[in-house]
Order: C-alpha cells, then sequence, then structure tokens
C-alpha cells in the first residue's frame, strides 16, 4: 500500500501524487474529468487540486469550472470524505473582457471582501461544506498581508477552511508571511505550491532560498508543473521538431537550453535502465526531495493518468538521483553562463 505522506505540520495526509485539474473544462471534457477522478481514487488518490480561475482564459469560461466538475463527481460518487479538496483564490473571475479586473466590484485579490465571497462561491460550486486546503495563488501587492491572513483565519473559524498554503510566494513574502502570523496570532501558511521540476531555471528558483523556508518551518511542499509544461515526459528532443499539442507552441521553447536537453538525455538513460518512462523517473526525483510532499501532475487521458501513477512502483537507487542532480544542478548553468 502506497504510504500517504503529512503536509507539512498539518493535519492532512496526502497520497504522493496530487491531481490537478486545471484541464477539467479545457482541455478534458466532463467525461473524461470523470473518469480521471475514477482512475485516480481507485488508485489510492485522495488530493485533488483546482483553483477558482481554471479556466478563464477558455472562451465561454468564466471561472469555476473545474470546481463545478469536481463537486458533481463528488455528488454523483460519494467520495467527499475520501479526498483533500485544495482550491485558491486571487485571480480575476469572468470571462476574460467580459467582468473581472477593472469592474466596479473588483472579483480578484486577497482582500478579506474579496477572500470572503470567493470561499463561499467556491464551497457552492464544489458543493462541500468545508475546503481541506484554501491558497492564496499569488501575492496581491496591493493590499497588506495582515488583512489577508485575517480573512483566511476568519474562514478557519467559522469551519469553512481547515488549512490555508500559498503558491507563487518568494521566500521573502513567505517568511513576511509566516512572521505576520506568530506575530499577530493568525493562521499560518502549512504549504507553498511553488513551480518546481528538474528544468534549469525552474529548479534554481525553488532551491535557492524556497526550499530552506519550507524545511526550517515545516511547511509541506506540493509542486506544480513537475514535468515543466511536458518537456520532461521525453516528447521534446534536442534537434527535433515540437510536435503537435495545446501547450507545445505556447511552453515548449522557452524551456529550451542545452542544460534542459542533457537532463532529458539522462532521464530517457535511467528510465531505460529501470523500465520505466522518463516523466515517472522525473517524479521520482522530485518525490525524494527533501520536504516534498506531493507533486501535483495533470493528465488528459486515462493512459496519460495511468503512466504518471506508475511512478510511485518506480525505485531510484542513490546513483540514480546523484547523477539526475548532478547534470541538472543549477549551479552548473550560472557556471556555463559566466564562462
Amino acid at each position: 500500500m502506497t504510504p500517504y505522506r503529512q503536509l507539512g505540520r498539518s493535519g492532512l495526509h496526502l497520497f504522493p501524487l496530487g491531481l490537478g485539474t486545471m484541464q477539467f473544462g479545457w482541455t478534458a471534457d466532463e467525461a473524461t474529468a470523470f473518469d480521471l477522478l475514477d482512475v485516480y481514487h481507485a488508485a489510492g488518490g485522495n488530493f485533488i487540486d483546482t483553483a477558482d480561475i481554471y479556466t478563464t482564459w477558455t472562451p465561454g469560461n468564466p471561472g469555476g469550472v473545474s470546481e463545478e466538475v469536481i463537486g458533481r463527481w463528488l455528488r454523483a460518487r460519494g467520495r467527499r470524505n475520501d479526498v483533500v479538496i485544495a482550491t485558491k483564490v486571487r485571480g480575476p473571475m469572468g470571462e476574460r473582457g467580459v467582468e473581472g479586473r477593472g469592474s466596479v466590484h473588483q472579483r480578484e485579490g486577497l482582500s478579506r471582501r474579496w477572500i470572503m465571497q470567493a470561499c463561499e462561491d467556491s464551497l457552492r460550486r464544489l458543493g462541500v461544506d468545508h475546503i481541506d486546503l484554501y491558497q492564496a495563488h499569488w501575492i496581491d501587492s496591493q493590499t497588506p498581508i495582515e488583512e489577508t491572513l485575517a480573512a483566511f483565519s476568519e474562514l478557519v473559524q467559522r469551519g469553512y477552511v481547515r488549512y490555508i498554503g500559498c503558491s507563487n510566494y518568494s521566500a521573502w513574502r513567505l517568511m513576511q508571511a509566516l512572521w505576520t502570523s506568530d506575530r499577530r496570532g493568525l493562521e499560518a501558511f502549512v504549504s507553498i505550491q511553488p513551480e518546481y521540476s528538474l528544468l534549469s531555471p525552474t529548479r534554481a528558483n525553488f532551491e535557492r532560498e524556497l526550499a530552506r523556508v519550507a524545511t526550517e518551518y515545516g511547511l509541506g511542499v506540493i509542486p506544480w508543473s513537475p514535468l515543466g509544461g511536458g518537456m520532461l515526459t521525453g516528447k521534446y528532443r534536442r534537434g527535433q521538431p515540437l510536435p503537435g499539442s495545446v501547450r507545445a507552441s505556447e511552453n515548449a521553447a522557452r524551456r529550451f537550453s542545452e542544460q534542459n536537453f542533457d537532463t532529458v538525455e539522462t532521464l530517457v538513460a535511467v528510465a531505460d535502465r529501470h523500465g520505466a518512462h522518463p516523466a515517472q523517473v522525473a517524479l521520482a526525483w522530485l518525490l525524494a526531495q527533501p520536504g516534498v510532499t506531493a507533486p501535483i501532475i495533470g493528465a488528459n487521458s486515462v493512459g496519460q493518468l495511468r503512466e504518471l501513477l506508475g511512478t510511485l512502483d518506480v525505485q531510484l537507487s542513490a546513483d540514480d538521483l546523484a547523477e539526475i542532480s548532478r547534470v541538472s544542478d543549477w549551479e552548473r548553468a550560472r557556471t556555463e553562463l559566466e564562462r
């Protein structure tokens, strides 16, 4: 049986791979989403991550669609007590160009007014009476951190939220929040959801400072984009044309570098030795890093999801981990740039 991992110092224990649901209502229709949730739950998965803004960038989508799909699945399957529901607040709600940013009643941010409204809206869409992990999607420089944390604390006191976390915070912003919670006696973040993968400079952005803060203060780490927008699956190779996909033209080219291609080639070699897939090796490496609780994976098909769940059967040796760490080391990238 796959051991569950404690999220920081909270009372939440998570399956080692979280299921991201940004694709629900975007690149995966509702029937596919139900299949993905069924397969994930049957494998022992209990950590479902979403956000209120998923996916406002899709034409005709005002946000909240992913939450609504999850809510219908929870009701249809009766699984509320089996899962940890995590969602986020901060981004602009309303179809792009229709309402949201700049409207009279601003529907975004981390003010007390919007947090209270957004939480009620998420609870309604999810069809639940509480959210297990409510996260600040990213900072709101227009709102004092004291106001944000006081609003989160009130939600916890009302029973609407069990724990709070943050996503996309820099180390100093995270320290500011933790210090404010301690000084004011407010609820504190129990987790950080950063972009973290083997790719450079993504790995450096987390490991330089955020990793130390998370470890020192006992925050759980639940990385998003652990496969670097698909690059660590091995589908992008040095000197080969881009495959056709929704993300290829948008995200792939900016990740191309000699070091990142070296990392992909190493993942392929290690995967071949284990009879595994490069994506599984990349996730297994991440799961071996200090403080990491559960990388958040996404899939558009049951086949993709089953492959990623196979990560938990991959046992990397110390030599494997060292080899992967060495080729993707961000200090190496900096040294090469300085030459």
